[in-house]
């Protein structure tokens, strides 16, 4: 058994696919196949099984699968810390996030932060859905997490605020020749850009269509929020993005939905903060992320969104 073949058991199990596991590995479907074969002989049964649409983890599979995640976040400590004992100032931070949250917030930090530390390498470990992040960081995973704020956390967690979720259109459509600000529910009727199922904007866009009273219909899905702003710009069909993911310059009218829609951010990390990540923590929190103060009102925590000052707000 080795690191290597833990590492392709867990991201098979994370992607649920020989082929997207491939691409993310770096590696051909066949040498994955083959390290999977050699790791389950080594084990002594089927860790996955194959379906017609992807792969799932067998009972042995899913018994094994957090020891695995412990494993390689134990192995991977044990890198940084050489690496900073024998370096000095280089060394890794290692940051899981949401792709939601990777083309808006974390951008903006980055840059002060490889500045104030340019021997340290940030590795991104980017996940579709605030759910499965969470798991993967309370198994072991990464030095921290950025993304919506967990319903339930034990361990450290910093908030940076909250961000507006607005709508895209092109600028000739009806709705943005006078305010900037729409109903939700004149939209019911659009064929919409939305994102993939797995992603996990897609819940947060059906629990805000649910509570204006429609299922939103889709005219195209994609798992970037870059490209669900510039094909909603285009004409395509309204999208529902977070206002600081919006591309800079976009030829595109941004209306403020009249029951304004937030979702918390924070930092979080299954125990203390280490080091580097509490230097991480201040470089964020510093930075202008386009966020907005924490208000009160309606909450659905399993998504980390907010509708302020609202009344029987979200379901």
């Amino acid at each position: 058994m080795s690191l290597r073949q833990l590492e392709y058991l867990v991201t098979l199990a994370e992607e649920g696919s020989f082929t997207r596991a491939a691409e993310r590995l770096f590696v051909t479907q066949p040498a994955l196949s083959h390290q999977l074969r050699e790791l389950e002989q080594d084990l002594g049964g089927r860790l996955l099984e194959r379906l017609p649409r992807g792969v799932r983890l067998t009972a042995l599979g899913r018994a094994v699968l957090e020891d695995a995640r412990l494993a390689l976040g134990a192995a991977e400590r044990v890198r940084r810390t050489a690496g900073l004992v024998v370096g000095g100032e280089a060394g890794q931070l290692e940051i899981a996030t949401v792709l939601s949250v990777a083309a808006g917030v974390l951008p903006k930090t980055l840059k002060t932060w490889s500045d104030r530390r340019p021997g340290v390498v940030t590795r991104l470990q980017e996940f579709r859905h605030k759910a499965a992040m969470e798991a993967a960081v309370s198994s072991g995973l990464g030095d921290l997490a950025l993304g919506p704020r967990p319903a339930q956390w034990s361990g450290s967690l910093v908030s940076l605020g909250a961000e507006e979720f607005v709508v895209v259109l092109p600028t000739d459509d009806p709705l943005a020749g006078g305010s900037d600000v729409i109903d939700l529910c004149e939209l019911s009727e659009r064929r919409w850009v939305l994102y993939n199922p797995e992603h996990g904007l897609s819940d947060v866009v059906a629990t805000a269509c649910a509570a204006a009273g429609f299922a939103p219909r889709g005219v195209a899905h994609t798992w970037q929020v870059e490209v669900a702003a510039r094909l909603a710009a285009s004409g395509l069909g309204p999208a529902l993005v977070p206002d600081n993911a919006v591309p800079p310059g976009l030829d595109a009218a941004v209306l403020h939905l009249r029951r304004p829609l937030l979702r918390e951010l924070a930092i979080y990390a299954r125990g203390d903060f280490v080091p580097l990540a509490r230097e991480y923590v201040e470089v964020a929190t510093a930075s202008d992320l386009r966020l907005q103060a924490v208000p009160e009102g309606e909450t659905d925590p399993a998504h980390a969104l907010i509708m302020p000052g609202q009344k029987g707000g979200l379901p």
